[in-house]
């Protein structure tokens, strides 16, 4: 079942020639097929190369959210041979500035209801064209210009923007446009910058090639096999296609083999996430701890019909075993934890749906080595260390950044993942913490994900996140901040908890409680910003 590619061009033209009439996805209740998708990403690739006379190499970037646009202008990118620059909707226009300026990127594709941020700064980027496209723009007539209308008009979700050199993007989906001469691709160009989320400084591209993405696709389906079966799935993407995993899997692994997806564009608005997920009988869900917790908590989630779920896959944080244990309660369906990074395009290992170990990200995929090294760059077995990885998926190196390419990549092919882990005889892989979130209390490593684990099993407990705060005595205390259910809730009884179920110098001395905690795009706790504050 699992045909590996020598590049993503090559796994894209073999699904649209066997896959015609299926669904491929689904976004507010319109779907497109693979023929449509076909047709649509061709377009858009001629585009490209005869109006902009962008050429293999450039750069394009794409800020929207999971809505049917994005596979299409993805693919025709990449059936271009244009670089994609993956860029986050959510980022303020600072945040867009550095990222276009860093990549070079000669194009920008943009939904208008956050085209603004972009509009502020475009001018001192090299950006020359702005494609813009309405959220509905690729639904059919009616319903395409009643959900702009309402969007625009009536929710006031588009604040007004301006650009020298803008086209609409369903201007250029609306004509088939001349042939251009396709690229030859070699395995090695680059496919996609990357770029990290910066919680260690400024944020980095990675430069993944097309061998690194069409390998983890092989190495995903070879590892997870239940998850697939050609033109017969369905999956959720909760998680941003911007996002390296949601990409790999949904735009990619899945995509392949024929599956259908279901786009949610805004996973933080649960009762419209219901309602989609209630139009189909869902075989596959990717989500990450936060997700899990927040869906379970809520109510009309539950009668969602979970009959074919038969995977749940969870990346991206770390899952607490409450998470684990309330989603299996709900769904039926016990949570496959995994563990990836940007840099690795992303999966490094995963649990087997036929051996999971909760509390472990489970094994490492085919043709992956991994291993365990101490401060001095020693590898070490029986104890905690930080992850290396070594396989085909490991990145090309950071764009522009030979500095800090060699700082996390070695010769022979080493990253360093920067997290801490152990490794037991069985070959399953546990997560300890982030080497820069370990806090060291009087000398001893307190890792923030086992204080977190524990606190959230106490019922009122919905998240918690630990950090290190200066100390006189100890050089570092534990810091909890805890968002509770319900005022009932106190710091003694979160105390005594933690009293009786961690060893003592784990305990918090400071708790403070929150109403919410920050978190990245994809719902990750951000402890930086916790420890920033």
């Amino acid at each position: 079942m699992s045909v590996r590619y020598s590049n993503v061009v090559e796994l894209l033209e073999h699904a649209f020639r066997s896959y015609t009439d299926k669904p491929a996805f689904t976004c507010l209740d319109h779907t497109l097929t693979y023929s449509e998708l076909d047709d649509l990403s061709e377009r858009f690739a001629r585009y490209i190369r005869n109006d902009l006379g962008l050429l293999p190499g450039d750069r394009i970037a794409i800020q929207l959210p999971n809505i049917l646009q994005f596979p299409v202008v993805l693919y025709g990118a990449i059936r271009a041979g244009v670089v994609v620059v993956n860029t986050n909707p959510l980022y303020t226009p600072r945040e867009i500035c550095y990222q276009l300026r860093d990549s070079g990127a000669k194009a920008l594709v943009v939904l208008s209801n956050i085209a603004h941020n972009a509009a502020s700064i475009i001018e001192q980027t090299d950006v020359e064209t702005v494609i813009v496209t309405n959220i509905a723009d690729l639904h059919p007539f009616p319903q395409r210009t009643i959900i702009n209308f309402v969007v625009k008009n009536v929710k006031k979700l588009v604040p007004a923007y301006s650009f020298d050199h803008q086209i609409a993007l369903r201007s250029i989906l609306a004509k088939k446009g001349k042939a251009y001469e396709k690229p030859m691709v070699d395995p090695e160009s680059i496919m996609v910058l990357q770029y990290t989320g910066g919680t260690t400084g400024v944020s980095k591209g990675a430069m993944l090639s097309h061998k690194n993405m069409a390998d983890n696709v092989w190495q995903i389906i070879h590892h997870i096999p239940e998850a697939f079966s050609e033109g017969k799935e369905i999956f959720v993407a909760c998680l941003p296609l911007y996002h390296i995993y949601a990409l790999n899997l949904h735009a990619l692994a899945s995509f392949s083999l024929g599956e259908h997806n279901i786009l949610i564009p805004n996973p933080r608005d649960l009762a419209s996430m219901v309602k989609a997920l209630s139009k189909h009988q869902i075989t596959m869900f990717v989500g990450i701890n936060t997700l899990f917790t927040a869906l379970c908590r809520f109510e009309p989630f539950k009668a969602v019909d979970f009959s074919k779920l038969k995977v749940t896959s969870s990346g991206g944080m770390a899952l607490t075993e409450d998470a684990a244990l309330i989603w299996e309660t709900t769904t039926g369906c016990e949570v496959c934890e995994g563990y990836g990074l940007t840099e690795t395009s992303p999966v490094v290992c995963g649990n087997p749906v036929a051996g999971i170990r909760r509390g472990s990200v489970g094994t490492v995929v085919a043709e992956t080595e991994v291993k365990l090294i101490d401060d001095s760059g020693e590898t070490v077995t029986d104890e905690a260390g930080e992850l290396c990885v070594r396989g085909p998926q490991v990145m090309v190196g950071y764009w522009q950044n030979e500095e800090e390419t060699l700082k996390v990549l070695s010769a022979d092919g080493w990253l360093k993942t920067g997290d801490i882990a152990e490794i037991d005889r069985d070959g399953y892989v546990s997560i300890v913490d982030r080497k820069k979130d370990m806090i060291l209390v009087s000398g001893f490593n307190v890792y923030p994900n086992e204080i977190e684990d524990t606190v959230c099993q106490i019922p009122d407990v919905v998240e918690a996140a630990a950090i290190g705060i200066e100390d006189e005595k100890c050089g570092e205390v534990v810091k909890l901040f805890v968002v509770a259910e319900n005022d009932a809730l106190t710091e003694e009884v979160v105390y005594n908890y933690c009293r009786k179920h961690l060893t003592a110098y784990k305990v918090p001395k400071v708790i403070e409680f929150r109403d919410t905690l920050p978190k990245s795009n994809v719902g990750k706790i951000l402890r930086k910003e916790l420890r920033t504050e």
